[in-house]
């Protein structure tokens, strides 16, 4: 059972989250080991082990990022092991990023570092948008095809929050 099933929500990426944390509080009173205390060992188990099911599925579904990882993996779009190749046209665009950063470990530039800190924010906002608009063109049309493309621009993502890390390290 996937945590879409077990909450009984249709899998999508934008989902009632009033609702998810509605039925994340019914099923931790309903699977509370506390209130089966004096059932079986067996059945005790079973209740712990659905209280931790309940804990993991809400943790990765009331995120739009966790979500959003969940559903590419759910349909087997997204695997742990996948080496993803990104556009060279994005790596160059990120190449030149991570040059300027090593030039402020040499020459600290706090108006450079601010310029970059924005030039990340901008393109971080610009696929936020994109994965934004389709996964609501994916919700509404149930199109598997989209999420091939939803699945590059979280990769694109993933790989400028490092970039983002590595501004941060610095002192504005």
């Amino acid at each position: 059972m996937n945590y879409f099933e077990f909450y009984t929500i249709q899998p999508a990426f934008f989902i009632d989250e009033e609702l998810l944390k509605k039925l994340f509080y019914q099923h931790s009173k309903d699977f509370h080991p506390d209130f089966h205390a004096l059932k079986s060992e067996d059945e005790q188990q079973k209740m712990l082990e659905l209280s931790t099911y309940n804990n993991k599925a809400y943790f990765v579904l009331k995120s739009l990022n966790t979500r959003l990882e969940y559903l590419l993996k759910l349909n087997k779009v997204l695997t742990d092991d996948e080496k993803y190749s990104l556009p060279p046209e994005f790596l160059m665009e990120m190449m030149d990023i991570n040059e300027e950063i090593m030039e402020l470990e040499f020459e600290p530039n706090p108006d450079k570092l601010i310029a970059l800190k924005n030039q990340a924010s901008i393109i971080e906002n610009d696929l936020l948008d994109q994965i934004s608009s389709l996964a609501k063109q994916y919700d509404a049309a149930n199109d598997s095809s989209i999420l091939l493309t939803i699945k590059d621009l979280w990769y694109r993502k993933k790989y400028l929050l490092r970039i983002k890390d590595s501004l941060n390290k610095f002192a504005t």
